[in-house]
């Protein structure tokens, strides 16, 4: 079988719904409609599905670590109730002041990601709905994908995007996309 394949995904604007208010409650993460079918079908094609997204909802205190291990419990439990599984979910709880190395657009989080998994991220797929996404991502050698829900048409309007974006409507049309193009090289393990 080789080496697991990764796809890194953005949570809010990509799985579930995001609102301007942030997802302070498990009652307010809905998902996107295909977006766990979507996971279960990457997971089908052998690909681990990691989940990247700031959160700095806790620095705001608009909510707490319990709040948000109980709406990530929703995302796993809904996930699991479609086939699908999350493998892991990384975030920055820090507020943008706190100029942390964790935050979006920076990689600290794909650098936690790498060293984690052990792998290089050259070729990883990553998805976002927001230009911070993709960037993280590009820096960290994944390649881009937009989605335009969230704020993904907003991110297109607004330009920008790293080279070789590729654009699609949501997730699933995504992850269609991905498994009908190609078959993505197996991870490389860094030793």
């Amino acid at each position: 079988m080789g080496a697991p394949k990764l796809i890194i995904l953005d949570r809010d604007g990509v799985i579930n719904h995001d609102s301007p208010d942030f997802i302070k409650s498990p009652a307010e993460w809905i998902p996107v409609p295909g977006s766990l079918e979507a996971i279960a079908r990457l997971n089908q094609a052998g690909y681990r599905v990691v989940v990247a997204s700031n959160q700095s909802g806790i620095a705001r205190e608009f909510f707490d670590m319990t709040i948000l291990n109980a709406i990530h419990k929703k995302m796993h439990d809904m996930a699991q109730q479609v086939g699908a599984t999350i493998d892991a979910v990384f975030f920055c709880p820090h507020a943008a002041a706190d100029n942390c190395d964790c935050r979006k657009p920076k990689p600290g989080m794909f650098t936690e990601i790498s060293q984690r998994y052990k792998i290089n991220l050259k070729g990883v797929p990553v998805v976002g709905d927001s230009l911070r996404d993709l960037q993280a991502g590009y820096v960290s050698g994944c390649v881009p994908y937009l989605v335009l829900t969230g704020k993904g048409e907003k991110t297109q309007a607004t330009g920008g995007l790293p080279p070789g974006t590729m654009i699609f409507p949501d997730l699933s049309a995504m992850v269609t996309h991905l498994l009908k193009t190609s078959t993505p090289p197996a991870l490389h393990i860094v030793s």
